[in-house]
């Protein structure tokens, strides 16, 4: 029988890398930063051009596929995952690392059908790392296969977050309260690479043992959810429950152990979910 999506994750594969070079081309150019949301928010033209050149690249090959884009969002898309076949794309997952040189940017494509996610690529352009899996198939960084960590004791664990664009004062309180509780439960270490789709891979390849952030979009974790859950991790909400793509809201961690422990710690807050309805101005 055909494998009928191997065209598609090779296709992503491709554009990933093309889009990749054309990040790494303007971060060595004047880049040009305006806002959405809040000053912290940030977006540059190279946000816009590499998502356009994704999805023509990839509505060539796939024209009846839907799309779901960090920045066509932005600009008033609905974001709605269906049971068509859709790509969920951050042509820039790390914007903020991007302007400021920081060597830390990725571009992440997720892909679902039938609202489960299939397959996941995300490229680490500036360190020219290739990370990727298929449902069912393993996950691979370049060409070796990479697996959580199998680390259960608490104590020997490094986990990773980060602390969003929202600086209301009470959202950052309850950020960094969680965080001081984490580090001292005690855990090795804090870290935060500022992408969310790299901190994802960073569990895949056992590098750290667990990711948590409130305030995600289904674009910076749609790939990244599947390279877990292909090196062996998992995904909850933060609330302990099931897993939702599109709830801005979520741990993976390399075992459930590890799991069950951070979410002792952390302070829940509202985020709005990516498929709300669009308020009417």
């Amino acid at each position: 029988m055909a494998d009928e999506w191997q065209s598609a994750y090779d296709a992503a594969v491709e554009v990933a890398r093309k889009a990749g070079a054309v990040i790494r081309e303007a971060g060595e150019k004047e880049i040009k930063v305006c806002t959405k949301s809040s000053t912290v928010d940030l977006v540059t033209k190279t946000d816009e051009r590499v998502e356009k050149i994704i999805i023509g690249a990839i509505k060539e090959q796939f024209p009846t596929h839907c799309f779901i884009g960090e920045e066509s969002v932005a600009k008033g898309e609905p974001c709605i995952l269906t049971d068509k076949p859709t790509w969920i794309i951050d042509p820039v997952d790390g914007t903020t690392n991007f302007v400021h040189g920081f060597p830390f940017v990725a571009v992440s494509i997720g892909f679902a059908v039938n609202k489960e996610l299939e397959f996941g690529v995300v490229y680490s352009c500036l360190e020219d790392k290739m990370y990727r899996a298929r449902k069912g198939k393993g996950a691979f960084c370049d060409d070796e296969k990479i697996e959580v960590s199998d680390v259960k004791d608490i104590h020997k664990s490094i986990i990773i977050s980060e602390h969003g664009t929202d600086r209301s004062p009470e959202k950052v309180e309850k950020i960094f309260s969680t965080m001081r509780r984490i580090l001292c439960i005690p855990v090795h270490g804090l870290r935060g690479s500022g992408t969310a789709a790299t901190n994802m891979c960073l569990v895949a390849c056992g590098a750290v043992e667990a990711f948590f952030e409130i305030g995600i979009h289904c674009w910076d974790i749609a790939a990244g959810a599947v390279i877990v859950r292909e090196a062996g991790g998992l995904l909850l909400d933060v609330d302990g429950g099931p897993f939702d793509l599109m709830s801005r809201r979520m741990v993976s961690a390399n075992n459930m152990v590890i799991a069950k422990r951070i979410l002792k710690e952390i302070e829940i807050f509202p985020a709005e979910r990516d498929d709300a309805p669009i308020q009417k101005k």
